[in-house]
């Protein structure tokens, strides 16, 4: 199973400047909970700005910088490989977390869509890709606890791909 993990203000922005325009622990906390132990696919810039593969993961970059290297994470340089791997393991939940990009090409064979949902507008540079509602089904939506150190209104809301 190939699923997106994002987090995503009122307009779809997911980042700026290579950072989170936000802070939001109960997000983040959430990220560490759904991924470990598994798969994540990320890009070059994503895996750029985190500095460091992420421990109880296996990370995965997908580049098109064939001379890309970075240890402790597996390359590869298009999403045929990843497709293999579900078509092997579909029980496996493989998750791709960014960026923009890997979204873009992505949303259109994913299976499943973790979206925290951050009642809130910020200045961004780089977006979600827009995705076509009658696709896919809600089937949880959760509203996060807004408290100090997460000032937000937010929501972790799970999407299922509606089959045909």
């Amino acid at each position: 199973m190939i699923s997106l993990l994002v987090a995503m203000d009122q307009k779809g922005v997911i980042g700026k400047d290579g950072d989170l325009p936000w802070r939001l622990p109960n997000d983040l906390k959430f990220f560490k909970e759904t991924t470990m132990d598994h798969t994540i696919v990320m890009g070059r810039k994503t895996y750029q700005s985190i500095g460091r593969p992420l421990p109880r993961r296996n990370n995965v970059v997908l580049t098109r910088d064939s001379s890309f290297e970075a240890q402790g994470c597996f390359i590869i340089h298009s999403w045929d490989t990843v497709k293999e791997w579900n078509e092997h393991t579909p029980e496996e939940e493989v998750f791709v977390i960014g960026g923009s990009e890997l979204f873009k090409d992505a949303i259109y064979f994913a299976d499943k869509m973790y979206i925290t949902e951050i009642d809130e507008s910020f200045e961004g540079d780089t977006y979600f890709p827009s995705f076509d509602s009658s696709e896919w089904e809600l089937v949880h939506k959760e509203k996060g606890i807004k408290n100090v150190k997460n000032p937000y209104d937010y929501y972790f809301c799970t999407y299922i791909r509606k089959t045909s």
